[in-house]
């Protein structure tokens, strides 16, 4: 069963009665935000409730069936949480008892989660014999991985949660930033949130107090590019000089962009969608980065991309030999691609 954030929160919002609660994911954070808000509606609902907590990779299962097994005095269940669990540590035998375990509970619920390297991980014989084992007694929920739209969700409920106002445009604005690492976003929210003096996180305190992400700060100038916005587009530069950003940094940031935009541009032409030029370039993480360049490539043609690659290649070079000013090749390469831009 896959469940998405929808329905966890509905589902944390009624009694809950299943036995066995088991989330897995490749995101870290998810596991610990929906077992943490499992375990807190169950202990809310069991007064007095006992709640033994035995760490993985692989959680010793004797102390789990005792955990479990152990009648309380007061009748309350028993919750046992076993956390950050890997299939893959645990060996046959110790599989077997915890399956075992999980058949049998009378008087305990087990809250389960596990943090897979990757999507292979949770494909080995060992998940997927634990993943049917719940599916037959609980609930057994993998969180997928967010997506903008559920980062921006995240990050308005987050700051709300802080009593601070976030608008959709500037909970946009922070996720094309920090990107849709919930951890990342949590973190900024709370110093932005400080900053603000908890009234309202707006569009102009992202961008002059939030992370000063190099890559976001490019494209910041390379949409001021491709708007033909000379004089935006150089002040944005002479900022990221003052921010002390090393030109060379700035040129391979810049660069990145770029590629971005002549892969998507390929891909186009290939008829592959933004999954497809993700997976077969290899990126990591999610394809928000992929999708913005679409966005801005449509502005170019495939032939002025490719005459901008050279400028950047040849700008590339200059910086790493040449005697002269680096900031001005910069300013100068900029100038020049600004100049492909406008032919039309």
């Amino acid at each position: 069963m896959i469940l998405n954030e929808q329905n966890l929160k509905k589902m944390l919002q009624e009694p809950l009665k299943a036995e066995v609660y088991y989330y897995f994911s490749t995101e870290e954070y998810l596991v610990h935000r929906y077992a943490a808000k499992t375990l807190a509606r169950l202990v809310q609902q069991e007064e007095d409730a006992e709640v033994t907590r035995l760490e993985g990779p692989a959680p010793s299962i004797e102390q789990a069936v005792a955990a479990a097994g152990t009648i309380s005095f007061f009748g309350t269940k028993r919750i046992v949480e076993l956390a950050l669990l890997e299939p893959a540590a645990m060996n046959d035998t110790d599989m077997d008892a915890l399956c075992d375990l999980l058949a049998s509970l009378e008087n305990a619920v087990v809250v389960m989660t596990t943090v897979f390297k990757d999507e292979k991980a949770k494909g080995t014989k060992k998940a997927k014999k634990l993943i049917d084992a719940v599916q037959k007694y609980g609930v057994a929920a993998e969180l997928l991985k967010p997506g903008i739209q559920d980062a921006k969700r995240f990050a308005m409920e987050k700051a709300k949660e802080l009593n601070t106002l976030l608008s959709n445009p500037a909970a946009a604005d922070l996720v094309e930033r920090c990107g849709t690492e919930y951890f990342a976003l949590e973190t900024e929210l709370e110093k932005l949130a400080a900053m603000s003096g908890y009234t309202e996180i707006t569009q102009e305190l992202i961008s002059r107090r939030g992370t000063q992400n190099i890559e976001a700060n490019v494209f910041d100038m390379v949409r001021l590019v491709t708007a033909r916005n000379k004089m935006g587009a150089l002040k944005k530069l002479s900022q990221l000089f003052d921010l002390q950003n090393e030109p060379i940094a700035i040129a391979a940031a810049l660069s990145g962009s770029f590629v971005d935009m002549y892969r998507v541009k390929c891909g186009v032409a290939a008829h592959r969608n933004y999954a497809a030029v993700h997976k077969d370039f290899e990126y990591r993480g999610s394809d928000y980065r992929l999708r913005k360049s679409g966005e801005t490539a449509s502005k170019y043609t495939r032939a002025q991309l490719e005459e901008i690659l050279n400028v950047l290649m040849e700008l590339d070079t200059a910086l790493k030999s040449s005697a002269a000013d680096n900031k001005v090749l910069l300013q100068l390469a900029l100038c020049e691609i600004m100049q492909i831009g406008e032919r039309r």
